[in-house]
C-alpha cells in the first residue's frame, strides 16, 4: 500500500512538471511574441549626425530615443564624418533626417535636391576657424600667402576657406587648396604636411590640445557662424507629426546639456573617446539650441548661396526659402 502510494505521489508530481514546463514555455512564448509585435509596430526614423553634434548628445543621452518610441517610432542613428556625406545618403533615402552644418544644404539645392530646413540651432562660430600648426610660421592672415590650406568641399569649411581670403585680401590662386577629409587632413596636419586647416569642433578643439595647434581666426571673427540645422527631403512634408517630436525632444536636449555642462563633458567624452580635457574645451565655448528656423538662419544661408555661386562653385543661383519643397 506505501508502494502503491509512493508511485502515485511520483506520477502526481511528474504530472505538476510538466504542467508547469508547459505554462513557463507558453509564457515565454507569448511574452517573446507581444515584444515582436511591439518593435514591428514602431515606424523606423533614420536620423544622420556627425560626432559631437546636438544628435549626438541626444543619442548619448538616450532620452530622445525613449520618447520617440513611446510616441510610436523607433530612433535608428547613423553616423557620418561631415553633412556632404550626409547629404548623399538623405539623396539616396538610407537617412530621414540629417544634422548638418550651414553650407551642405546649399550645395544639395544648387545641385536640385530639394530640401527642408525643419530646425535650426546655435552657432558653433567659436569652435569653427582656421587653424595653423606650432611650428608653421604662419601668425597673422597675410601669411597665408603661399600656404597650403586643406579643407572639405561641400561642408561649412569650404564657406571658411573663401571669408578668409577674402578678409586677407588674397584669391584662392595666392594659397594651395587641398580638398581632404576630416581623417586625412588630421593625419597630413599633425606631420605638418599641410600649413592650415579649415575645420569646426570636436576636431579643432583636439588638434589644439594635441597638436599645440593655434586657431589663427575663428568663425566669430568671420561671421561664419557653422549653425545646427535639422534638415530632411521629402520626409519632413509627409510625416509632419515626425518633425514636430523631433524638434521638441531635440530642443529638451539641448536645454538639458546647457545646464548640465559637467555632466555632458563626462558623458560626451565617454561617447566620442576622447580626453575630457578637449571635450571640456570644445563645450566651454558654445551653447546649445535647436526651434524653429527664422528669418536670421535663412539670412545666413542666402550669404553662403550667393557667395559659392559668385566664386563659382555652384553653377546655380539658390534662392532660400521658408520651404524649398
Amino acid at each position: 500500500m506505501n508502494m502503491q502510494k509512493h508511485t502515485w505521489k511520483r506520477v502526481l508530481w511528474g504530472v505538476f512538471l510538466v504542467v508547469v514546463v508547459v505554462f513557463a514555455i507558453w509564457g515565454y512564448k507569448t511574452s517573446t511574441s507581444d515584444n515582436s509585435s511591439s518593435s514591428d509596430s514602431l515606424q523606423t526614423v533614420t536620423i544622420g549626425y556627425q560626432a559631437g553634434d546636438p544628435i549626438s548628445i541626444a543619442k548619448a543621452r538616450g532620452e530622445l530615443k525613449k520618447k520617440m518610441k513611446a510616441k510610436g517610432y523607433k530612433v535608428v542613428f547613423k553616423e557620418f564624418q561631415n553633412g556632404a556625406a550626409e547629404m548623399q545618403a538623405m539623396k539616396s533615402g538610407s537617412i530621414d533626417y540629417a544634422r548638418v552644418g550651414d553650407t551642405p544644404p546649399i550645395t544639395s539645392i544648387a545641385q536640385g535636391t530639394k530640401i527642408t530646413l525643419v530646425a535650426a540651432g546655435s552657432s558653433k562660430a567659436n569652435g569653427s576657424g582656421l587653424l595653423v600648426g606650432k611650428n608653421s610660421g604662419i601668425n597673422s592672415l597675410s601669411d597665408l600667402k603661399g600656404k597650403t590650406i586643406a579643407y572639405t568641399s561641400n561642408t561649412s569649411s569650404q564657406y571658411m576657406i573663401l571669408k578668409v581670403l577674402q578678409k586677407a585680401g588674397l584669391s584662392t590662386s595666392d594659397v594651395t587648396l587641398k580638398d581632404m577629409s576630416q581623417a586625412d587632413a588630421g593625419v597630413a596636419f599633425a606631420k605638418g604636411k599641410i600649413d592650415a586647416w579649415a575645420n569646426w569642433d570636436p576636431y579643432t578643439a583636439q588638434a589644439q590640445v594635441k597638436y599645440d595647434a593655434k586657431m589663427l581666426i575663428n568663425g566669430a571673427t568671420l561671421d561664419v557662424n557653422n549653425r545646427d540645422f535639422l534638415i530632411s527631403g521629402s520626409y519632413a512634408n509627409q510625416h509632419k507629426t515626425v518633425s514636430k517630436l523631433l524638434v521638441k525632444y531635440l530642443g529638451q536636449d539641448m536645454a538639458w546639456a546647457n545646464n548640465h555642462k559637467s555632466q555632458l563633458v563626462t558623458m560626451m567624452a565617454k561617447e566620442l573617446s576622447l580626453s575630457k580635457t578637449i571635450v571640456k574645451k570644445m563645450v566651454d565655448r558654445r551653447s546649445y539650441s535647436l526651434g524653429s528656423v527664422t528669418t536670421t538662419e535663412l539670412k545666413e544661408e542666402q550669404s553662403i548661396a550667393d557667395l559659392f555661386y559668385d566664386e563659382g562653385i555652384t553653377k546655380k543661383q539658390v534662392t532660400i526659402k521658408v520651404n524649398n519643397n
